[in-house]
């Protein structure tokens, strides 16, 4: 850890917060520096060639439920594909709700319909491996969403609320529904932040409890995405409808659009 990262965390959060974060961020780093492989140096440049695909993009002729479409990827890949590409990016895999995979029901699980954990790290054998952490929003059905609207800590806080009165017409972004949906709580109704969907509910960044939680998260798809060695994570935020063509992230944090203060440059 080093003085750099205590500098954002202390501009983005304060003083008192930003250390506590900062020692909590330790805590996690040091659960799992025993799980995952040495860092190595890896770069994307000319020579790199990247498969993007969905996890059911590839399916056997006359494959059963036994034979899922990632075991199926992996046949061809091994069959036409070791030497002609060196990387496998995988589209959101996760078991979600709408927008083709981009609204994450549960992080941390493998949609059963594609296959498993295990399946994954079997093309890491032999493959890099990236993964889309689509950390900006989550689903309406997932389990953080449905305690924030049964007001449980510390789900209650993930998300953004904003009062009623509250002028959001500036804010502009390529889509036509409503900026704000409204959900029934156990606090009464609250206006929730829903940039891309109604099903897709902003992460509160403001929280620094939801930085560490997707710090965790991060950490633990580096963990699955073993054996590869040169794991390499693609954070996928605000995308257009034309999927990830591009290999680098466009942000590492969803900040919260309704705080000014994700606004401002971090120091350097």
């Amino acid at each position: 850890m080093t003085d750099t990262i205590l500098s954002h965390l202390t501009y983005l959060y304060g003083e008192e917060a930003g250390r506590q974060a900062y020692d909590r961020l330790g805590q996690i780093m040091a659960e799992y520096r025993s799980l995952l492989p040495p860092p190595t140096p890896q770069t994307l440049d000319q020579r790199s060639s990247v498969l993007i695909t969905y996890g059911d993009m590839v399916h056997e002729p006359g494959s059963s439920p036994k034979d899922p479409p990632l075991v199926a990827l992996n046949a061809l890949l091994h069959r036409h594909l070791v030497g002609a590409i060196d990387t496998v990016h995988l589209l959101p895999f996760y078991p979600y709700s709408s927008d083709d995979g981009f609204s994450v029901i549960d992080y941390r699980a493998v949609d059963p319909a594609l296959g498993s954990w295990e399946d994954i790290t079997a093309i890491g054998r032999d493959f890099r491996l990236m993964f889309d952490a689509v950390v900006n929003h989550i689903s309406a059905e997932s389990d953080w969403f449905q305690a924030f609207l049964r007001d449980e800590a510390p789900y209650d806080t993930y998300f953004v609320t904003v009062p009623e009165g509250v002028d959001v017409s500036q804010v502009f972004r390529p889509r036509a529904r409503p900026l704000l949906t409204r959900f029934a709580t156990a606090r009464g109704v609250e206006r929730v932040w829903t940039t891309f969907s109604e099903d897709q509910i902003d992460l509160n960044f403001a929280n620094p409890e939801v930085l560490l939680e997707v710090m965790d998260l991060l950490l633990f798809y580096i963990q699955k995405g073993q054996p590869s060695s040169a794991w390499m994570p693609l954070l996928s935020y605000g995308r257009s409808r034309t999927r990830h063509v591009s290999t680098c992230p466009r942000r590492t944090a969803s900040f919260s659009y309704s705080d000014p203060c994700w606004m401002k440059s971090p120091p350097m």
